[in-house]
């Protein structure tokens, strides 16, 4: 055996090795979230991971250790939930029963034992599988016992909903405000759910606050809660917000911490982090560490991914994203018709801004990296100048053909972005009554457009493109999706289709994508980074692709069309 001189020691939660230098060389190479700088000693954190990889290492060239028990006893917990998890992937554990008003499914109670194995996971199943079912499977584990949901403001109503559906005799409570209330006079709720006209002196069982919300009362609830649930977990990936400070501290002292999301991940590897940071602290080691191991620098200043596949698969590995398909689960849906339909819309609304249009379109293209600042805000506001008029311009002839498919007894949710496309929208569609979902409702107002919609009081209900995620329940209505005005993310679309294609559908869902084919319009550019004319648009949730959703502003192809712009109209003059 190879006799190395060195020692190993513990250090305020990092291992510092100092050891021969073709040593430290061999352990630069064969660590890859060790610093490759030149140094005396090496610095690696303590995690469960980097345990058990020092202590492989180790057996090769043997070192003094100041602590080795320690690092003993993080290699074995490593080995350990690594075998566990590889049960629970294999389907080799029997699943704990789970008392719900209305049973579970098995692939529900399975993410259940699978967060006590792992402690802290990214829930990704396939849209529309009863993810929030699974959360519920977890809740109502004694041990678990109180939790909090973290949600976005407009998914409160679904949560107490589904709560009360599966889990009726758990006492919720809604945290409507951003500063603490007292939680200890809170009605008591009998096996059925009727309030008594009595008041429990304890916790309640579950918890609910908005994003928002959660800023005032994090000292209040950390210590307290046992569970934490965060739903549509890609709202922490902003690291340095009071959001996130406020979910990382009451976090850090749950026993399990669990992420709800279809698609949970960007390709930015600086956004990634945050969330793992919140949900297990220990999987990636720090920051610097993370980043060497699996970023590259992005032209655009930000860390990305440097094989979004293969972290794909390090993290399913590690059993902290769990992803099930439909396939999977063997509840596949008939498959999404998508429809691009071409309209040749008016162009007034893009002349009207053609002078601005043209400012910006030289501001991007003369901008130099001394005035780099400035090339980003003229394009940002360019995309977005271009957007609304294009969304004004289409708006008539987009509310020509929902009139045509209401008129043919579908009911519809018509998905844009702009207000001044909603008033258009409002009027010309008036005869319908729609209802809509957007960022200028209150909570309250968009539950009930939401049930005015199931209920069939109304056949139209109008939603922003980015308002609905999670919303449950339309696709016992309507299996048609309109999209009125575009995003830069698929993802977003996908988004949108998920509240009509899932459990409970009517029939085969349609998406119809409402294309300006007019030279000025910004459409044709938003089509090509959307891939909206590829016969393939299911990739981003084939289990064979890498999970991690690529995040698209539009930026490149806005200066292409800044380009093109400009010749297009000196060749005009």
């Amino acid at each position: 055996m190879f006799a190395a001189t060195g020692h190993v020691e513990h250090v305020h939660g990092q291992w510092r090795v100092r050891c021969q230098p073709d040593v430290r060389t061999r352990l630069k190479r064969m660590l890859p979230r060790v610093s490759k700088h030149a140094g005396d000693e090496v610095v690696i954190s303590h995690t469960p991971e980097n345990c058990r990889d020092l202590l492989w290492f180790l057996d090769r060239f043997p070192m003094s250790v100041s602590n080795l028990a320690l690092l003993e006893q993080g290699s074995a917990a490593h080995r350990e939930e690594e075998i566990q998890v590889a049960r629970i992937l294999e389907g080799r554990v029997d699943l704990p029963p789970v008392q719900l008003n209305r049973p579970a499914r098995d692939y529900q109670r399975a993410s259940a034992a699978h967060l006590e194995t792992v402690k802290g996971m990214v829930l990704a199943d396939d849209l529309g599988t009863g993810k929030t079912v699974s959360a519920i499977c977890s809740i109502v584990q004694s041990q678990n016992l109180p939790a909090l949901v973290v949600c976005p403001a407009h998914l409160k109503h679904h949560w107490v909903e589904k709560i009360n559906e599966f889990a009726p005799d758990l006492l919720v409570h809604v945290i409507a405000k951003g500063t603490v209330e007292p939680l200890i006079k809170l009605p008591r709720r009998s096996r059925r759910g009727a309030q008594l006209d009595m008041f429990a002196h304890r916790m309640p069982d579950v918890l609910i606050v908005s994003y928002h919300n959660l800023r005032g009362w994090a000292d209040e609830l950390a210590n307290q809660v046992k569970l934490i649930i965060f739903d549509e977990c890609q709202q922490l990936r902003r690291e340095g917000t009071q959001i996130y400070s406020a979910a990382q501290h009451v976090a850090a002292s749950a026993r399990r911490r669990l992420g709800l999301s279809a698609t949970p991940i960007h390709n930015y590897g600086s956004e990634i982090f945050p969330i793992v940071q919140v949900l297990k602290p220990d999987l990636l080691g720090e920051r610097e560490e993370f980043l060497r191991e699996w970023c590259q620098p992005g032209g655009d200043g930000k860390a990305r991914l440097a094989d979004p596949s293969e972290f794909g698969v390090y993290l399913r590995r590690t059993g902290f994203l769990l992803r099930r398909t439909r396939s999977d689960i063997g509840r596949e849906l008939p498959p999404v018709t998508r429809v691009v339909h071409e309209i040749d819309a008016d162009t007034e609304a893009l002349v009207a801004v053609e002078s601005d249009a043209l400012r910006l379109a030289n501001t991007i293209l003369a901008a130099t990296e001394a005035n780099r600042g400035d090339r980003m805000r003229a394009t940002a506001h360019l995309g977005e100048l271009l957007r609304q008029a294009t969304g004004i311009g289409k708006a008539p002839y987009v509310a020509q053909f929902v009139q045509m498919l209401l008129e043919s007894g579908e009911p519809v949710v018509l998905f844009g972005w702009h207000r001044e496309v909603y008033a258009i929208w409002a009027e010309l569609l008036k005869e319908h009554r729609p209802v809509f979902y957007t960022g200028s409702e209150s909570d309250t107002e968009k539950h009930a457009a939401v049930q005015s919609f199931v209920s069939g009081q109304t056949n139209l209900l109008i939603m922003s493109l980015r308002s609905g995620a999670g919303v449950d329940g339309l696709q016992a209505r309507s299996r048609v999706a309109v999209f009125g005005e575009f995003d830069w993310t698929y993802a977003v679309h996908e988004q949108c289709i998920g509240r009509l294609d899932r459990d409970g559908s009517v029939g085969g869902v349609v998406a119809y994508f409402m294309l300006s084919t007019s030279e000025d319009s910004i459409d044709p550019v938003m089509a090509n980074v959307l891939g909206l004319k590829r016969a393939e648009l299911d990739g981003l949730r084939s289990p064979n692709c890498a999970l991690i959703e690529a995040v698209e502003d539009g930026s490149e192809a806005i200066r292409s069309l800044a380009s093109h712009y400009l010749k297009r109209k000196r060749d005009e003059s």
